[in-house]
């Protein structure tokens, strides 16, 4: 039988043992962060005050940033600490904390993807329709399912994490708690929550991504019938932005958490995790910025108004 023993902290390797790297990286990701937080914050607020950005598009954006805010939150801070830091260690009610939020937040932020492809279908697909669908109570509505659904979804995933037991082998190779890892390290009760992670991951991954798909296809049909070649280029600039964040965000997850862990895979997944961890929320503000004619002269707007009222 194994010798099960109580955790009250775990180890993380993080991304490099080398000092000159880790003081590197450190200035590095705590850069990224500053405009991560800046790049949200800022896109939240200027949604709020801008009365051309007041549509359901806008207001679904302006929830996505918020979880990349939230979401880089949960594990930037902890990983700039251990860069600097000789111990690493996080507690196990720690551990499972940062666990509920990633989850949670994971979930949270491929259905409000899915919500914003759905959007864009009544937009295009629905012109005439479009602002009774999508009154503002029923955007209240679509948004709150996906916060409802995650953080229940990540309970019930936290306490199968819960259920893992360990045999002294406290090291987890990553930056942050993560499912892959911390299966990979236990000795006890890792069947029931590798397959449970694999199937939620699974089944919720395929049902979000089948809502963009199915939504995308319908828009592209829509799109090619229509006779003008400017309305097909502006339907097709409003989904430019989205599209690009529903493939870089799918993309990454699906490659950590479709996978059985093992330790080829956990130092590969702790590679990816970087990217959408720290890379991603940074870059969603600029993506859906840069392409957006509307954001631009918000933006504008903003910094003449502040402007003249200095």
């Amino acid at each position: 039988m194994p010798n099960f023993t109580d955790v009250r902290e775990f180890i993380l390797v993080g991304l490099t043992h080398r000092q000159e790297l880790r003081v590197l990286l450190f200035v590095v990701f705590i850069v990224v962060y500053i405009i991560t937080l800046l790049g949200n914050i800022g896109m939240i607020i200027l949604i709020s005050i801008s009365p051309q950005l007041q549509s359901p598009m806008y207001f679904f954006l302006s929830h996505l940033s918020f979880v990349d805010v939230c979401f880089s939150s949960n594990v930037t801070p902890k990983m700039l600490e251990n860069l600097l830091s000789d111990t690493k260690t996080i507690s196990y009610v720690g551990c499972l904390v940062q666990c509920y939020f990633f989850i949670a937040l994971v979930h949270v932020e491929v259905y409000i993807l899915a919500v914003m492809a759905f959007d864009r279908y009544m937009a295009i697909c629905n012109p005439l329709l479009y602002g009774s669908k999508m009154s503002r109570t029923v955007c209240v509505r679509l948004i709150s399912v996906p916060y409802i659904y995650g953080f229940s979804v990540s309970l019930i995933c936290t306490l199968w994490t819960y259920g893992l037991y360990f045999c002294g082998n406290f090291e987890i190779n990553h930056f942050y708690c993560a499912d892959p890892p911390l299966i990979k390290i236990a000795c006890g009760g890792v069947h029931i929550k590798e397959y449970t992670m694999i199937v939620i991951a699974g089944i919720n991954f395929t049902y979000s991504l089948s809502v963009v798909l199915i939504s995308y296809t319908l828009i592209v049909i829509a799109v090619l019938r229509m006779r003008s070649a400017d309305g097909r280029r502006k339907a097709f600039s409003t989904c430019g932005s989205h599209l690009t964040a529903v493939s870089m965000f799918y993309g990454t997850l699906i490659f950590m958490y479709l996978r059985r862990p093992t330790e080829e895979s956990v130092e590969q997944g702790k590679m990816v995790a970087v990217f959408y961890t720290t890379v991603i929320p940074m870059l969603n503000p600029m993506i859906y910025s840069l392409r957006n004619k509307d954001v631009k002269e918000a933006v504008n707007k903003a910094v003449a108004k502040a402007t003249l009222g200095q």
